[in-house]
């Protein structure tokens, strides 16, 4: 058996509808890879457990499961963790399986896919339904469909109430949308995570969700660069680079920092050691005053309007089109 690094410990935010008062470590590591590498996932959440990463964020769309399970099997094999319980897993159902009669059955696909007995967190991916079958992306436009919120919430509160997960949530949920959840909702979203990062503060989503405590997580916090759907902006910003500067820490460290201060959890990914290791150091200093008046100052970007839900394969509609502009 290897022996077990010394690693940091991390805050947590509590989930208010979690089943037994399940926290969520804030930081957790994303498993997109763009493009797909099962070993390099593998081996960069071994590494991310060996130096203190808790919670990793997965999705059937994005194929990470398998490799996840298997990086979390070789983990506690390696002694770096005793058992699962110790982690913190979410994943996400994808909108072909968002149907009354498909959310338990994909949920089950899930966990076998990731060996689990349970998830912490089971998360709707999108407020879109797709016809069922084919898990994709882009969605073909002729295969989109609207949500039928009330009876897939009640699905997923049996995924909770049957203990296949100690929490649900949404993702890329308005308050529109949270307001119609919540009008009939047995079990609340415990979680709504969004993309948010200095260049998209998303305010008056993350008051909303505040008020109804609902834990709001920060996806693409850094721009996600590198990806297809991502920017360089975030990272490039000269604004968050004088920042940094001041600070003798990086840009990323900067945006972090921003989101631990603003209340959020985050899901960040890199499978670089080194920038790994960089993202966990955020807690032994703080942005001053001037520092947020400069952050406030940032031209709001969003980096959706990039990414489409529907194939050329016609007319393209962004997901603002989708959304009727309220996302």
């Amino acid at each position: 058996m290897a022996s077990v690094p010394q690693v940091l410990t991390f805050p947590e935010v509590k989930l208010s509808s979690s089943s037994g008062g399940r926290n969520m470590p804030v930081i957790g590591m994303g498993t997109t890879a763009d493009p797909f590498d099962e070993t390099a996932l593998k081996e960069a959440v071994v590494e991310a457990i060996s130096v203190g990463y808790r919670h990793f964020d997965t999705a059937s769309l994005h194929k990470s499961e398998k490799p996840l399970g298997e990086a979390i099997a070789e983990a506690i094999k390696l002694g770096f963790i005793s058992s699962r319980d110790e982690l913190f897993i979410s994943s996400k159902l994808w909108c072909s399986d968002a149907h009354p009669d498909l959310v338990l059955p994909a949920v089950k696909n899930s966990l076998r896919m990731l060996q689990l007995e349970y998830l912490d967190l089971y998360l709707i991916h999108w407020p879109l339904s797709a016809k069922p079958g084919k898990i994709e992306f882009p969605v073909p436009k002729d295969e989109l469909l609207a949500m039928d919120f009330n009876s897939v919430w009640v699905a997923m509160e049996d995924c909770q109430r049957f203990g296949l997960t100690k929490s649900i949530g949404v993702c890329n949920f308005s308050c529109k949308k949270l307001e119609n959840i919540l009008s009939f909702a047995t079990i609340p979203p415990s979680v709504n995570q969004v993309e948010i990062s200095p260049l998209w503060q998303q305010q008056k989503l993350r008051e909303f969700c505040k008020s109804k405590n609902i834990v709001v997580t920060a996806y693409s916090p850094l721009g996600a660069k590198g990806t297809r759907r991502g920017t360089h902006e975030v990272l490039d910003n000269e604004t968050l680079k004088e920042i940094a500067n001041a600070h003798n820490k990086t840009v990323a460290q900067v945006c972090l920092r921003w989101a631990l201060e603003q209340g959020l959890s985050f899901v960040v990914k890199s499978f670089n050691k080194e920038r790994m290791r960089e993202n966990l150091h955020i807690f032994d200093w703080g942005l001053s005053l001037d520092d947020y008046k400069k952050i406030n100052e940032i031209k709001q970007r969003r980096l959706l309007p990039k990414l489409e839900m529907v194939s050329p394969n016609g007319p393209f509609k962004s997901l603002e089109e989708l959304w009727d502009g309220e996302i």
